[in-house]
């Protein structure tokens, strides 16, 4: 199968930054890519460095325009897209949502982000409710894709229990960068941290993992922060854990053929589903052991 990632920076409006992912879809398709992922919130900026009401504005129900629009093009192309939303689901009441659109265009799913984080510049337990939908992967014409959102990517039990749900592959559409103030040392630590986190994830559940990230400078709106230097680098990983591809710091169309057969052959070899002490596992509903 082959899947792209659109790796893009912050345009000046909702409807140029909308066109230019519709470009990079079409030339991804024209490619041959059969699955499409976009990056977190990637019709707008990426507003939760700020806690402001305003914001609720932007937020849009599902079915809607985004759903819509990229429902057409889906259809119209015959791929199936990831697409990333602010779901406005009633009021007061929000999500930070993915939704899967099937090669006809149709909803196929959606999953509503289950880890919310709320730190310098990413304050958005204001804005999200955490996810009630559970970790379900969604089934289309391309396999299920067990799709989950940013701050998710750091839990091993949702990547867990979405591969034991019968995930062909992990997707993380993603919104994470840097504080320019900080070192580049410890920039460098987050970094490698990211990545380390989520090739384990393909290696201890055996399917590839594929991550999508925004990438370039978005200003802190209030002028309170410093901002964020979102620092791109998508990548896609085997069942091992192997690089398939990455990105570097700027705009990026990343294309892969993933070999589906693969996860069959990897996991016959380490089979840690097979050894897995779930009889020994009841401690993992604690928040901690005291």
């Amino acid at each position: 199968m082959k899947v792209a990632l659109v790796q893009q920076a912050l345009k000046p409006g909702r409807d140029e930054m909308v066109n230019a992912t519709i470009a990079r879809i079409r030339e991804a398709a024209a490619q041959g890519a059969q699955l499409v992922l976009l990056q977190e919130l990637h019709t707008g900026s990426y507003f939760c460095q700020t806690e402001d009401t305003a914001c609720f504005d932007a937020a849009e129900t599902i079915p809607g325009p985004s759903t819509e629009q990229f429902g057409a093009v889906a259809r119209e192309l015959g791929i199936v897209i990831v697409t990333s939303l602010f779901e406005r689901r009633a009021p007061g009441l929000y999500h930070n949502t993915a939704v899967v659109l099937e090669k006809d265009g149709s909803i196929a799913g959606k999953y509503r982000k289950m880890h919310i984080p709320d730190d310098p510049a990413f304050y958005e337990k204001f804005y999200f409710t955490p996810g009630d939908l559970g970790f379900e992967p969604i089934q289309t014409s391309v396999g299920k894709l067990g799709v989950l959102v940013c701050w998710d990517q750091w839990y091993p039990e949702a990547a867990r229990l979405m591969a034991l749900a019968g995930a062909d592959l992990l997707i993380y559409p993603t919104a994470i960068g840097w504080d320019p103030r900080d070192e580049a040392a410890e920039q460098q630590r987050q970094l490698d941290a990211w990545v380390t986190v989520q090739r384990a994830h393909a290696v201890a559940n055996g399917i590839p993992v594929c991550s999508v990230n925004r990438v370039g400078f978005e200003a802190d709106p209030s002028g309170a922060g410093a901002g964020i230097k979102f620092w791109g680098s998508s990548f896609v990983t085997g069942p091992q854990g192997e690089f398939l591809v990455r990105a570097g710091e700027e705009e990026e169309l990343l294309l892969v053929d993933l070999d589906m057969r693969r996860s069959e052959d990897v996991r016959r070899i380490w089979p840690f589903l097979r050894d897995r002490r779930i009889d020994a596992y009841g401690d993992l509903v604690k928040r901690y052991r005291d």
